[in-house]
């Protein structure tokens, strides 16, 4: 049974308001200042569908030895049981990067393994057997690292929900 990213649509519900209110803000003025006409209206829409566009988040699900990424257009899979690499890319935004046998790659945020266990069971599982195997041979660190702070957030939440902080 797949698991999926349990945030998404909350996310992706706020990307849609924000275009909107985009929208209607940049039309209003235009209302405001008696400037509005089909073609500047045309272009309010796609700048709040553009904004839309850009704040969507990616959708991540998972299986047994699958995670796939899908983006506005495409879908990006890789093979979770058959990983060869697993790279932290840090930056504005920090990234975790899987690349399996077949060449395939997913970058995904750290936080929404860490957000949805279900998830990081399916990933961390399968890329144990990867490493058993041999076939992971970068990545054994950030891995580690992340398996620490998942496992420690996870903890913290299910002792706050039964009162014993």
């Amino acid at each position: 049974m797949p698991a999926w990213d349990r945030t998404w649509r909350r996310e992706a519900r706020v990307a849609w308001w924000c275009g909107l209110a985009l929208t209607g803000a940049l039309v209003a003025a235009d209302v405001a200042r008696g400037g509005l006409d089909g073609l500047r209206g045309c272009c309010w829409v796609v700048l709040g569908g553009t904004l839309v566009a850009v704040l969507r988040p990616v959708r991540i699900t998972a299986g047994d030895n699958w995670l796939a990424a899908r983006g506005l257009f495409r879908e990006h899979r890789v093979r979770t049981d058959l990983l060869t690499q697993v790279r932290r890319a840090d930056g504005v935004a920090p990234r975790l990067v899987l690349r399996d046998a077949g060449g395939n790659r997913v970058e995904l945020d750290p936080r929404v393994l860490a957000a949805n266990p279900l998830l990081w069971h399916y990933v961390e599982t399968a890329a144990r057997t990867a490493h058993r195997r041999g076939l992971l041979r970068e990545g054994a660190v950030p891995l580690a690292v992340l398996t620490d702070r998942i496992d420690g957030e996870i903890t913290r939440r299910l002792l706050e929900s039964a009162g014993l902080e």
